[in-house]
């Protein structure tokens, strides 16, 4: 390999220094090294002998290879991407090989002033971390296929290249960086149960067709300021490949893709607040995404564990139980920790740090305190059940929580960079997770719980009037609503109200209510599993999540199918509202914990207590319920699109389209 490239001018013009040029991404030189023009003519040559590897669907923009694997981008004009390739006119395309100095194409540079663009041409080596040892620009006027810089090249090529031993995950993600610009052109990737998602520095640059031909790849759409590539079940398997090419710290963080994006015109105190409300949806949905397989096999763990305690006579007492139970309820018991991880991977916050804070709310300890039952009662009957410093707080129940480690997971990406700032360089292995643990570990314990207690007892002495006032109203509006307390975590009251109603009285008609918001969620997963035809994972999802919701365990419904299609939540809501309302009126009642269809032994009432027919209604109720969920979701609440399955997906246009 020569250890010297000459590279010329692309244009006739002054040469300049990237560092002149009026915009941030080439100035600071963030796609990578290079040189720009300021044209005096609209001929476009190439600047090195290669081989063209992208033109831009706009036109704006073209790729190079050259034989040593120099990478560059000729980038014409500041923002000409708006003008939707009208200036331009290549005479080459992707896949042509070319000499240096030979004509690629035009460019009208007085249509781009018309347009009041800036019309300066940037030549960009976009592997430059890779390839290049160093660059010698020289400045000055140039005519077209003049000598502009002479680039020396490393001694040994670092850029991917294939080897015998690669496996096909790693050829797939290999080429990938490679489509999208390599890493100079990468701000951060994550990805989903189907998908790459990348933030790119300049999403013109890679070419849908060449990324749709690399193998492995089933589709490329652009959404939501992301260009995603469409993998399928082995997703994770090529992720881990791209971050080991680019590494950690290209990790996704900081992206949200909100379940249903708000237009950005819409800056009204209701817009925004919408929107808000919308990122906080897709933020607590790209948080549970990583852990809904784990608690789906969990919930169906559970379940079978409800068969053996209720028709196979296991005791509740045995090893054995107690074995089964915690594998089952490890990953419910333990999701503030999980959580934690995967809320600071989204939100920008130190994993590591948000998951010990979560392990802190959990502790075995802390657990206890609240767990022992006593309280001093004030203020709306929020309990005072420890002190600190002398402090009187509330210490509520943190186990199965999501949205208060939601909560720490963004206010650590705020609080982190603040402690930087004034924290010593030398002190700040040790002492940065210290003080970011203490402060938002303590606020989340002493405020964001309190007032989570606080809203959600006062909700709770709402449900309870409610069901002294009308059994079929507070069925039907605690079926619609009781969802979305869990969502927020303000369904703990609640549940000590259930536990003191089969306490006191051996029955609760409100835990039968709440039943049947289980029902209605599986039924609404199940209706898009019907309804899912060309995304095996989302049907596979699907499916197992209304087979756990049939077990009693909602969160991979919820949080895996519904909440992320956002009308699917809704119409599987409107189902448990129907379905509360038969329940209300009917009066079903439960004798047990256990609900949703696997707990129906819970509706049997004991020898000469109750409505001899409450199994029969249990079952109309929950019939009711599914039939509306369904029903609703089916024709209402999804469409297959929504998923934007890669093959209902539209395509996006190819160079033959333009």
């Amino acid at each position: 390999m020569s250890s010297t490239i000459k590279i010329l001018a692309p244009v006739a013009g002054q040469v300049i220094n990237l560092s002149d040029v009026n915009d941030p991404v080439f100035s600071q030189k963030k796609l990578g090294e290079g040189f720009a023009v300021k044209p005096s003519s609209g001929k476009i040559v190439s600047p090195v002998t290669g081989k063209v590897v992208m033109v831009a669907e706009t036109k704006h923009a073209l790729g190079l290879q050259t034989a040593e694997g120099v990478e560059l981008m000729i980038h014409l004009g500041i923002d000409t991407v708006e003008l939707d390739g009208k200036p331009f006119d290549w005479q080459v395309a992707s896949g042509s090989e070319v000499k240096a100095g030979q004509q690629l194409g035009t460019m009208d540079l007085q249509e781009i002033k018309d347009a009041q663009k800036d019309d300066t041409v940037i030549l960009a080596i976009t592997n430059t971390a890779d390839v290049l040892a160093g660059i010698d620009v020289a400045l000055g006027t140039k005519s077209a296929g003049e000598s502009a810089a002479t680039i020396t090249l490393k001694q040994t090529k670092t850029s991917p290249v294939a080897s015998k031993d690669e496996n096909k995950y790693q050829t797939t993600a290999r080429e990938i960086v490679k489509a999208v610009g390599g890493a100079g052109n990468v701000k951060n990737v994550m990805h989903c149960f189907t998908r790459l998602r990348f933030t790119l520095k300049d999403n013109s640059i890679p070419h849908d067709e060449e990324v749709n031909n690399i193998k492995g790849v089933i589709d490329v759409t652009r959404a939501n300021n992301q260009y995603q590539i469409v993998i399928g079940q082995t997703v994770e398997d090529v992720y881990d490949e791209l971050i080991k090419l680019l590494g950690p710290e290209y990790a996704g963080q900081g992206e949200t893709t909100p379940a249903a994006p708000v237009p950005e015109a819409d800056q009204s105190i209701g817009g925004k607040i919408k929107n808000g409300f919308f990122q906080l949806i897709g933020v607590i949905t790209g948080s549970m995404m990583p852990v809904i397989g784990l608690l789906a096999a969990s919930g169906m763990l559970k379940g079978i564990l409800n068969i053996l305690t209720n028709f196979c006579h296991m005791s509740t007492a045995s090893p054995t139980y107690t074995i089964i139970n915690a594998m089952g309820d490890a990953s419910f018991y333990f999701l503030p920790l999980i959580v934690g991880f995967t809320a600071a991977q989204r939100l920008g916050s130190n994993p590591v740090v948000v998951s010990i804070i979560g392990g802190f709310l959990i502790y075995p300890d802390l657990v206890k305190i609240y767990a022992s039952g006593k309280f001093s009662y004030f203020l709306a009957g929020v309990g005072i059940n420890a002190n600190f410093f002398g402090i009187p707080i509330h210490i509520p129940q943190y186990t199965y929580s999501i949205f208060p480690m939601i909560f720490a997971a963004w206010m650590a990406a705020k609080i982190e960079p603040w402690i930087k700032k004034w924290m010593p360089v030398t002190l700040r292995q040790i002492f940065t997770p210290l003080v970011e643990i203490f402060l938002v570990g303590m606020t989340v314990l002493i405020i964001v719980g309190p007032v989570i207690s606080f809203i959600s007892t006062g909700i709770a002495k709402v449900l309870q009037w409610l069901l002294t006032v009308n059994t079929a109203l507070s069925g039907l509006i605690i079926g619609g609503l009781y969802q979305i307390l869990v969502i927020f975590g303000l369904h703990w009251a609640v549940v000590p109200i259930i536990a003191n109603d089969i306490a006191a009285t051996g029955h609760s008609i409100l835990n039968g209510i709440v039943s049947v918001t289980m029902i209605a969620q599986g039924a609404g997963a199940l209706a898009v599993w019907f309804k899912t035809k060309h995304n095996p994972d989302l049907k596979g999802l699907s499916l197992s999540a209304a087979i756990s919701a049939a077990v009693g365990i909602t969160e991979p419904a919820m949080y895996g199918v519904n909440l992320k299609y956002g009308r699917v939540f809704m119409t599987s809501s409107l189902g448990a509202a129907i379905g509360g309302l038969v329940n209300g009126l009917l009066k079903v009642d439960m004798y047990g914990f256990t609900g949703s269809l696997i707990g129906f032994p819970s509706f049997v009432p004991k020898a000469g207590q109750g409505n001899p027919n409450n199994l029969l209604n249990f079952w109309i109720a929950s019939i009711v319920t599914i039939i509306a969920a369904f029903a609703l979701t089916y024709f209402f609440g999804y469409k297959e699109n929504d998923a934007d399955s890669p093959k209902t997906a539209p395509k996006k246009k190819n160079l033959a389209d333009l």
